[in-house]
């Protein structure tokens, strides 16, 4: 099924997982989707390191597999160094597996010297993949505008361009303010952009988590997320369960003003998922 259609019928509730390192051992993930699969999402969403990481293998094994639980998945791919060879066959495989829901991907710029592939930017995976089969095509956006694109305009102009290269629907990357996201979703009626938008929401539950994604994405701490983090930074149980109610006030707050979606990034942690599905799930 592809997963546009869900939109039509509910707010959607998904959540994104990745493929463990080899070092973790491989079946650590399969635990994890056997408890994400009590939860009954409507879809999940496989993450695809960029740059020949050790866990890619195993990506799209494990979208198979929640197929086989009755849910459909969303398999990542990034076009950084990926030649129109390597992505035809990646299709192939994805076809074969009957998945036939993708995030196209630019990929994080890797930072030694790479090959640059046949893809510059994510629009011209998005043609591609649409001239090779009948996928659905997901593709990531910015609240706050990309890290690296100098105004929100020429953001959103970019956006524009993928999207009228083929994407069906769109999921955010995350962010910590709910007006961000309500502007952003203005912007994209003003530039006609009309494909269902799920918003990205990553529960924080410690202050290196955060850090981490402050510095790869730019992304804006609120005042009232700056002084949660400083008060439980030092006690890890408060610090999570205060993540946790951050992420569900922003969700109850999204869903009450309309949102096509909420895509939980779940950072492979069922625990966190269970806490917040069983705090949102009546109002979905």
């Amino acid at each position: 099924m592809k997963t546009k259609e869900l939109f039509k019928e509910k707010t959607v509730f998904s959540y994104e997982v990745f493929p463990p390192k080899k070092t973790s051992g491989p079946q650590s993930i399969y635990k994890t989707l056997e408890e994400l699969k009590s939860l009954s999402p409507d879809c999940i969403s496989v993450t695809y390191g960029a740059g020949g990481g050790d866990n890619n293998d195993e990506s799209f094994k494990i979208a198979q597999t929640i197929k086989g639980y009755g849910i459909e998945s969303i398999a990542h791919l990034p076009c950084i160094g990926m030649t129109k060879a390597d992505l035809e066959e990646k299709l192939e495989e994805l076809q074969a597996l009957q998945v036939e829901n993708i995030l196209a991907l630019r990929g994080d710029l890797p930072a030694d010297d790479y090959a640059p592939g046949d893809f510059s930017y994510a629009s011209d995976m998005v043609r591609f993949i649409k001239d090779k089969g009948d996928f659905n095509v997901v593709a990531a956006c910015y609240p706050e505008g990309h890290i690296d694109c100098k105004d929100k305009v020429q953001d959103i102009k970019h956006l524009k361009t993928k999207v009228d290269a083929g994407v069906d629907q769109l999921i955010t990357q995350l962010f910590l303010d709910n007006n961000d996201f309500y502007a952003f979703r203005e912007r994209c009626e003003l530039a006609d952009i009309n494909v269902p938008i799920e918003a990205g929401i990553m529960p924080v539950v410690n202050k290196r988590q955060i850090e981490r994604m402050t510095s790869l994405c730019g992304v804006k701490l609120p005042d009232k997320f700056v002084k949660m983090m400083d008060r439980y930074q030092d006690k890890p149980v408060a610090m999570r369960d205060a993540g946790i109610a951050y992420a569900v006030n922003q969700i109850v707050d999204l869903i009450s003003q309309g949102v096509d979606g909420i895509h939980l990034y779940t950072m492979n942690n069922p625990y966190i998922a269970k806490k917040i599905h069983e705090a949102v799930h009546n109002l979905l």
